[in-house]
């Protein structure tokens, strides 16, 4: 029996053994405490979670994060999302395959009141936003619900193993993002006008200005007097043949499972986007031991911070710009994927093309924000604001900052005497959402005596951590925001090397002449992977900044000072013409990123536009060279936006079809929405209790969970 668990990871604790008991299409497997139904099966090495009774296709994971229904299995003759719900014990599980669900109660329904709560504020998600808001609120006294649909908040800091970027003093930059969620959740707990709801759902927002929302299995109503919707983003989706392939799933359900439950998922990956989300996905895969065989990007250019796409290509993995994907090529799971260079007008360059042996690609194609309680919400005329990527798709640090603003709007909504925002707030927001500026030349510094650090950052970002923690003040931007290159100003270095440490893109080196022997100079590289890997007396290969190799160079000394929070501090001596070039150790053998010899060109139609009810690009393009423009109609005739995803995933897709077969975005009717936006028993609408839920003010369990669609 195969075990995907990680045992080991240089910045997370391990979590307990795997003790409790399910099965799986009848044969025995093991879970850990709290583990979800696909973490689960992830970790036993099972990735095929059922086929699609419309053709029989092979389904797997695709968000893991309860948005869409691809990973739906029977959990003990319900149906239910395997990303939502926790194994329990002797819990039997197998694929739907397309079945109804008949649940035999037996005896009457247990049914309880469906109460009305009122409460001055309702905050939909406890992510950065949500928490940084409740926090302003419950100082001025706000009585404030905050709704999860998790066990532990802090939305996408769980899975956030890297430090924070911005400053010090606005969101905790030189920080880890799961650290950060962990200092704002106990802040909020400890405020006595926020109530947390955890592992609840919200499902709608009706007419009467009123909320619904499950709580363990429990319906309640929820009454507010304003309502703040923070309930962060979901992932773009791209069409390609084999996108539905098992294997083939969004950059964030890998950290989830990486980074969230430990659990190793792939054995080689393939990477698709080159934003943030995708470099850093990459980033974690290296930290989890996993091969990542390339990543490509269709502009000329990385979308995301360049210091991220630098911490790649260093440490060995190939980034192909200009590149997209062809196919990805398998019959039940992922083998491979094929990629090519684009021309001019997006289209692939014959013969071009290159495969790539791959258990796993990650789509990380950009970032749609969760708003559809927002529009509901105004169009009913409920008093609502929004804050982070709900609002605007940005950092997880400017999510943070726009919380804590849009929370001090709200009580002074609510008649609290908080004052004004100031404007220096406004003005840190909107620097924390700055996109990434010009890239530059990297400036190497002259100089070849003392002790002096090197910035391998060469583009203008909202950074500033490395000026706030040097003992000497010697780290200067220039101007008056963070938004500029550190510069060494001072004359005197005392080797520190706590810049080194603190950076979150590990840009910093330090190089130390004041021992300079023919041998080399000596060079400190900050190192966040296992201490096992590196040692003293070891050879390492160091690249530059441009993942150049510079040369193969002896290890000094290995530290892990308390300051560098789980990172290593490795010393090298590196000849003089290349030390202070140095910005990384590689870590990952070029033989990884090799492609295959023959090109694999994936014959199937199955360009997949709407995941749940397999419709495809080809029928979607059909119809609309017939004349069909309302999207409407384009549902009742191939149902698309009908399946248990509730329309997510597909529209933008089919939005963009329509784009390029020449048709204006005026002339197209766009989905109606409906009221009801997350799934729920219809059974919880008349108080029938689908769980062993709480009262409201009960102490949540330690995993979320969320019940069976309609």
């Amino acid at each position: 029996m195969s075990d995907f668990r990680i045992k080991e990871h240089p910045i997370l604790s391990v979590h307990g053994e795997a003790l409790v008991p399910f099965s799986w299409k009848g044969q025995g497997y093991k879970a850990r405490q709290g583990e979800t139904i696909a973490s689960a099966l992830f970790a036993n090495g099972i990735r095929v979670f059922g086929h699609h009774h419309k053709d029989g296709s092979p389904q797997g994971i695709f968000c893991a994060n309860g948005q869409c229904a691809q990973c739906s299995v029977i959990a003990d003759g319900i149906s239910v999302k395997s990303c939502m719900v926790p194994v329990t014990k002797a819990m039997a599980i197998e694929p739907l395959e397309g079945k109804a669900i008949l649940i035999d109660v037996a005896g009457d329904p247990d049914f309880h009141d469906v109460e009305t709560i009122d409460t001055e504020c309702l905050i939909l998600g406890g992510g950065p936003a949500g928490l940084a808001a409740a926090i302003e609120l419950g100082k001025a006294g706000v009585n404030v619900i905050l709704l999860d649909d998790k066990a532990a908040l802090g939305g996408k800091l769980v899975l956030q193993t890297h430090k924070f970027f911005g400053s010090i003093e606005a969101c905790h930059a030189g920080t880890r993002g799961m650290d950060i969620g962990k200092k704002l959740e106990a802040e909020v707990r400890g405020l006595p006008s926020v109530r947390i709801w955890s592992e609840t759902t919200a499902l709608a927002v009706f007419s009467d200005r009123k909320v619904g929302a499950l709580r363990q299995g429990h319906y309640f109503l929820i009454r507010p007097q304003v309502m703040l919707v923070a309930t962060g983003a979901r992932e773009k989706s791209l069409v390609f043949k084999g996108n539905t392939l098992p294997g083939v799933y969004g950059a964030g359900a890998f950290q989830t499972l990486v980074n969230r439950d430990l659990v190793r998922p792939t054995q080689r990956l393939f990477i698709i986007g080159g934003g943030n989300v995708g470099l850093i996905g990459g980033y974690h895969a290296l930290q989890a031991e996993i091969q990542v065989v390339g990543l490509c990007e269709a502009l000329d250019e990385c979308g995301g911070y360049k210091v991220h796409k630098d911490k790649l290509v260093r440490m060995g993995v190939p980034i192909y710009t200009r590149h997209s994907v062809l196919c990805a090529n398998g019959r039940e799971e992922l083998e491979s994927v094929t990629i090519a260079e684009l021309d001019a007008a997006w289209k692939a360059v014959p013969g071009t093309g290159k495969t790539f042996k791959c258990d796993t690609l990650l789509v990380a194609v950009g970032l749609d924000p969760v708003d559809e309680f927002y529009k509901k919400a105004k169009e009913f005329g409920l008093p609502v604001l929004s804050a982070g990527d709900a609002e605007e798709i940005a950092e997880a640090s400017a999510a943070l900052f726009t919380g804590k603003i849009r929370g001090t709007e709200i009580a002074r909504m609510l008649g609290r005497d908080v004052g004004e925002v100031p404007a220096e707030w406004l003005r840190t927001a909107e620097v924390l959402k700055a996109r990434p500026g010009a890239i530059i030349t990297e400036e190497i510094p002259g100089r070849e005596d003392g002790v002096f650090p090197i910035f391998h950052c060469s583009q203008e970002i909202p950074c500033n951590p490395c000026t706030s923690i040097c003992p000497k003040d010697a780290i200067k931007i220039e101007g008056d925001d963070i938004l500029g290159l550190p510069t060494f100003v001072g004359a005197e270095c005392i080797a520190c090397e706590q810049c080194v440490a603190i950076c979150p893109g590990l840009a910093v080196t330090l190089v130390d002449y004041r021992n300079k022997e023919e041998a080399g100079v000596v060079v400190s590289i900050p190192y966040e992977f296992s201490q096992a890997a590196i040692k003293e007396g070891d050879t390492v290969t160091v690249r530059d900044t441009l993942g150049q190799v510079l040369g193969q160079v002896p290890v000094l000394k290995v530290r892990s000072p308390k300051f560098a929070d789980r990172a290593l501090l490795v010393k090298v001596k590196a000849p003089a013409d290349i030390a202070k070039r140095i910005a990384g150790i590689q870590v990952q053998a070029p033989w990884v990123a090799q492609s295959m010899e023959e090109q694999v060109q994936r014959v199937d139609d199955d360009d997949i536009v709407c995941r749940c009810e397999r419709v495809t690009a080809g029928q979607v393009r059909k119809l609309v060279g017939e004349g069909i423009r309302d999207l409407n109609h384009l549902k009742a005739l191939t149902r698309a936006g009908m399946g248990a995803c509730g329309g997510k995933t597909c529209p933008a897709l089919i939005s963009r079809i329509f784009c390029e077969e020449g048709v204006p975005a005026q002339q197209i009717t766009p989905f109606t929405q409906r009221p009801l936006i997350m799934e729920v028993p219809l059974g919880a609408f008349a108080g029938v209790a689908t769980g062993t839920g709480p009262t409201r003010d009960a102490a949540p369990s330690s995993v979320g969970t969320l019940e069976g669609g309609v």
